[in-house]
């Protein structure tokens, strides 16, 4: 059993309700606590029933009493006054629920259209998209052991021999520490550069 509230307050929640019925509806959509007057024109009954003035004002309402808010609604038309092509978008948007589709599309590309690219080739040159072919990566038919010396000296496969030495010269000269001032730290390279020019000096693919 609950004790009473010393200073006289009833704090339940049906109470609250029977004091404050501001706002309440019926089942029949009818507002109990309206004390308007239907705006019918000559009707002088209760507008319990609220009716939006129109299509873009679907916030302000017409207040009816119950025969002419059916009268109201039977000839709501909320397409009235827009074009077909007006309707027709509509239809399309409510299919929706008004939500725009993303447009399908490679993400990547879309990346770099946000950065004024439309071609992500373009980043690197009018000659981005155009193919080489097998002349400029090299023609010949070379073993994968001296094609990549051929790589490792910054050479081509179309040197004679004593071009491919004379590029392992240069490199030589950068890379060993008794030409480069003592400076061990491209040791590494070195090695690669020496074992690359092995792979070429007896060779027979190269005069």
């Amino acid at each position: 059993m609950s004790k009473p509230d010393p200073f006289g307050f009833d704090m339940s929640v049906s109470s609250a309700k029977k004091k404050n019925p501001r706002g309440r509806r019926g089942m029949s959509g009818a507002s109990e606590t309206s004390v308007r007057v239907c705006e019918h024109e000559g009707c002088t009954e209760a507008g319990k029933f609220r009716a939006p003035k129109a299509p873009d004002v679907l916030d302000d309402y017409f207040w009816f009493c119950h025969q002419h808010v059916r009268e109201y609604n039977q000839k709501w038309n909320f397409f009235d006054g827009t074009t077909e092509a007006e309707m027709n978008a509509q239809m399309s948007k409510d299919k929706v629920w008004e939500r725009k589709t993303r447009p399908m599309g490679d993400p990547e590309a879309r990346a770099w259209a946000r950065l004024g690219i439309e071609d992500p080739h373009q980043v690197l040159g009018a000659n981005a998209t155009q193919n080489p072919g097998r002349a400029a990566a090299g023609g010949r038919k070379l073993p994968p052991t001296e094609r990549r010396a051929i790589e490792i000296l910054e050479a081509k496969d179309s040197w004679t021999k004593a071009e491919v030495r004379g590029a392992y010269k240069k490199l030589i000269k950068v890379l060993h520490p008794d030409m480069n001032g003592g400076d061990r730290s491209q040791e590494d390279q070195l090695q690669e550069v020496v074992w690359a020019w092995d792979q070429i000096k007896d060779s027979r693919n190269f005069k």
